[in-house]
C-alpha cells in the first residue's frame, strides 16, 4: 500500500431541530435522518458507482434503538448502497463525526480505501445524552472524576470558576454574536447549498423542514442578562450561551488523489493533520487547547498560520476558553465566520462534519487563507482538533 493524500470533496447535513416532542423530528427517526442526508449527499455525485465507496462511517454518542445495530452498516443499506459497501458505528461523543472523518481519513492516507461516507447523527429527542447508561460506580466512589463531570453544562461553570476572567457579559456577548453572524449567513444563502430539506411528520400532518429551527436572531445582551442559570443557583452558564439540545445528521465524502482523479471529482480542502487530547473530565471545554497545540505541532505550523477557524460552540466560555489561550480575541473575524452551534444547535455526533462544512465554504471564499481548523471539545474530558489545507488558496 502506498500513502495517499486525504481530501474532503463534499459535506452536507439535515437542517437542525429543535429536541423533544415539540421539535420538527420527534416523529423522524434516528437512522431516517442520515439516510436522508447520505441520499442527498450521493445525489450530488452521480458519476461514480456507489460500489466504488470503501467503507462507511456513522457516529451516535447514544447507539440504541433507532440510532444503534450497526449504523454505518444499516443506514448504508437503507440509502440504497451495495450490499458489498460495508459499514460501521463510531462514539466520540461530541466528536463522533469528527472521529469518523478522521478515522476514515487514516484509512485512506494509509492506502486501504480510496472513496468512503463518513458523519453522524443524534436524535437528542428520543435518546437523550447519557440515556440508559450505567457509568462504573469507581468513577466517583474512587473519586476518579467529580459527579459534575458526567454533567456538561456543569464542566462549563467549572470553566468560568477556574478562569474568572471568561466572565458572563463575554460569554452572552460571545452568544449574540453568533446568532447574529448565523443570520447574515442565512440571509446570504450560505448555509443553504450544505442543507438537504427533509419531510417530517407530525400530527398536524406533513412539513419540509428547510432550515435550522432553533436560530435566535433577535437575542441581545439584555435578553440575556436575566435567563435562568440551571446548573447552579447564580451561575453563568443559560441557555442563552450555550448550544440548544438537537436532532440532526451529517455526511461527509472523502477521497484519494487517484479517486479524485478517476472520478473527476473537485475537492474542497485536504486533511493536513489531526489529533485529539484528554483534560480533566470535569473542565472537558478546554479539550481543543491541547489537541490543537498537538495537531500544529504534527504539522508544523503555528496558530499563527491559521487563517480561519471552525470551534464548536457547546458553550461559550469553552470557545473563550481556546480564545484567550492562543490569544485570539472574542470577535476575531477569523473564528466561526458564519455562527455557531449556539444559534444552529450541536446534535452531538453529528457535529464535526457542520464544522467541516462551513470551513470549507469559507476557504472558497478566502483564497488567501491556507490554513484552517475545526475543533471541539468532547464530554469526559477530551478534544479533538483536524488541520485543513485551502485548496482555494491562491486562486487555484
Amino acid at each position: 500500500m502506498k500513502a495517499q493524500e486525504v481530501y474532503f470533496v463534499d459535506g452536507v447535513r439535515t437542517p437542525f431541530g429543535k429536541a423533544g416532542e415539540k421539535g420538527a423530528y420527534w416523529n423522524t427517526r434516528a437512522d431516517d435522518l442520515v439516510v436522508k442526508a447520505m441520499i442527498g449527499l450521493l445525489e450530488r455525485h452521480p458519476d461514480f458507482p456507489l460500489d466504488a465507496i470503501d467503507d462507511v462511517a456513522i457516529a451516535a454518542t447514544t447507539q440504541q434503538g433507532d440510532q444503534g445495530l450497526t449504523i454505518g452498516r444499516t443506514a448504508s443499506i437503507l440509502a440504497g448502497l451495495p450490499n458489498t459497501v460495508p459499514g460501521f458505528a463510531i462514539d466520540r461523543m461530541c466528536a463522533g463525526a469528527m472521529t469518523a472523518v478522521t478515522t476514515t481519513g487514516s484509512g485512506i492516507g494509509f492506502g486501504a480505501y480510496d472513496l468512503v461516507l463518513a458523519g453522524g447523527v443524534e436524535h437528542m429527542g428520543r435518546h437523550p445524552m447519557g440515556f440508559d447508561s450505567d457509568p462504573n460506580p469507581r468513577f466517583l466512589s474512587e473519586k476518579l472524576v467529580s459527579p459534575d463531570a458526567l454533567n456538561m453544562g456543569c464542566t462549563a461553570e467549572k470553566i468560568h470558576d477556574r478562569f474568572p476572567h471568561l466572565t458572563k457579559e463575554r460569554a452572552d456577548a460571545f452568544a449574540v454574536g453568533s446568532q447574529q453572524k448565523a443570520a447574515k449567513a442565512y440571509k446570504e444563502g450560505k448555509i443553504q447549498k450544505d442543507l438537504i430539506p427533509v419531510s417530517a411528520g407530525s400530527a398536524a400532518g406533513w412539513n419540509l423542514v428547510t432550515q435550522d429551527e432553533l436560530m435566535r436572531p433577535e437575542s441581545t445582551l439584555e435578553g440575556m442578562k436575566d435567563l435562568k442559570t440551571p446548573f447552579r443557583a447564580h451561575g453563568k452558564v443559560t441557555a442563552g450561551n450555550a448550544s440548544p439540545l438537537t436532532d440532526g445528521a451529517t455526511i461527509a465524502l472523502l477521497a484519494s488523489g487517484d479517486a479524485v482523479k478517476k472520478h473527476n471529482l473537485k475537492p474542497r480542502m485536504k486533511m493536513v493533520s489531526f489529533a485529539f487530547a484528554g483534560v480533566e473530565p470535569e473542565i472537558m471545554g478546554i479539550g481543543p487547547i491541547p489537541s490543537t497545540e498537538k495537531a500544529l505541532e504534527k504539522a508544523g505550523l503555528t496558530i499563527k498560520d491559521i487563517g480561519l477557524l471552525e470551534l464548536n460552540e457547546a458553550f461559550a466560555v469553552q470557545v473563550l476558553s481556546f480564545l484567550d489561550h492562543f490569544g485570539i480575541a472574542d470577535d476575531d473575524p477569523r473564528v466561526n465566520q458564519y455562527g455557531g452551534a449556539i444559534a444552529f444547535g450541536h446534535p452531538l455526533a453529528s457535529s464535526g462534519v457542520r464544522l467541516m462544512n462551513q470551513l470549507s465554504r469559507q476557504f472558497e471564499e478566502h483564497p488567501e487563507v491556507k490554513y484552517g481548523v475545526t475543533a471541539m471539545c468532547i464530554g469526559l474530558g477530551m478534544g479533538g482538533t483536524i488541520i485543513w489545507e485551502n485548496l482555494s488558496h491562491g486562486g487555484k
